[in-house]
């Protein structure tokens, strides 16, 4: 596989195939010679990198790319969106990072330009549904090497199946949590969910506006999507509604069990508030008697009464165990 340096931060990956007999070429800018020349192939451009002025010239120069596509796709942070023009549409995506396999995860801006015979796709990041789409079409995967819309559509489903993993990988981990804040449930724990509740609503943002890109995608015709692609895309928008729906879910989740753990805490506040005020409440009249006969006047009779020491001990513990019995009548032990 021959790369081709345009630049020095960016390098474009051209990939040409032949629709007759399913072969794919790898190489530079020469392969747009053959592309040109031979009506039956479809040329794909993929730039891993920035994308300076100069780059955005020659994209729009080669392939009649709408200059304020052109820099919506070289921005490192553009809320996702849907395009179309005269002779291609553009497609902005926020796909997941190489390292991301867990909820806690990065993204990058993965553009897609799709005309009737060209691909061009911009990712400012490593992207593995890029290299999965580059593989399955080496592997000759006839039905996304067919067209450059059909290949558009197999990257956005690449694209949401990475979300769909993250998230589903999430939910077993919520259940655990759920079933441990009943028992051993701790500030780790919170600090947890807490986290998980932040990540999902970077999350769900991208998931509702992949939905938006989608949804104008599958609404009439556009440039570069044959009409054969609707059952396609109508299965990616259906994804794309379920990792909406699934970012939703987990997000109420996260924020019941946060709930939750706030009112457990309550409870065991006020079970331990409860015992103390029953030990105050039992020892305010023991306190109270033991008071009055601490003062040692003289005139006090009971201070020389034989059994005037046993009588308080005596009357002190009626009191403790008509408040104990009277609190457990209530239930409050």
């Amino acid at each position: 596989m021959v790369r081709h340096q345009i630049c020095e931060v960016i390098v474009f990956e051209i990939r040409l195939i032949k629709l007759a007999d399913r072969e794919v070429l790898s190489g530079g800018w020469e392969l747009l010679d053959i592309w040109r020349e031979q009506p039956g192939t479809v040329v794909w451009v993929d730039i891993d990198g920035a994308l300076s002025a100069s780059d955005q010239e020659q994209l729009e120069a080669r392939f009649g790319l709408h200059p304020l596509a052109l820099q919506d796709a070289a921005r490192d942070r553009h809320p996702p969106k849907f395009e179309a023009f005269n002779d291609h549409s553009f497609l902005l995506f926020k796909g997941l990072s190489a390292a991301s396999q867990s909820i806690d995860c990065g993204t990058i801006q993965l553009a897609v330009f799709a005309g009737e015979r060209f691909l061009v796709t911009r990712h400012s990041g490593e992207s593995p549904s890029v290299q999965r789409l580059a593989r399955e079409l080496r592997g000759g995967d006839a039905r996304w090497s067919r067209s450059a819309g059909a290949m558009a559509v197999r990257l956005s489903r690449l694209i949401v199946e990475r979300y769909l993993n993250v998230l589903l990988a999430l939910e077993p981990r919520l259940e655990e949590l759920e079933g441990t804040l009943l028992t051993t449930g701790d500030d780790a724990v919170l600090a947890e969910l807490i986290g998980y509740k932040t990540d999902l609503t970077r999350l769900r943002r991208f998931l509702h506006y992949h939905v938006d890109v989608i949804r104008d995608l599958q609404d009439g015709e556009n440039p570069g999507f044959d009409t054969d692609l609707q059952h396609e895309i109508r299965d990616v928008f259906e994804q794309q509604e379920r990792a909406a729906s699934l970012g939703d879910l987990y997000y109420q989740q996260a924020a019941d069990l946060i709930d939750g753990y706030i009112s457990v805490s309550s409870h065991r506040l006020n079970q331990i508030m409860r015992i103390l005020t029953i030990i105050t409440a039992v020892f305010v009249p023991l306190s109270f008697l033991a008071g009055i006969y601490g003062m040692n006047f003289e005139n006090m009779p009971e201070l020389h009464s034989r059994w005037g020491y046993f009588t308080l001990l005596g009357v002190m513990g009626l009191v403790a165990a008509t408040l104990l019995l009277t609190f457990r009548h209530k239930k409050w032990l």
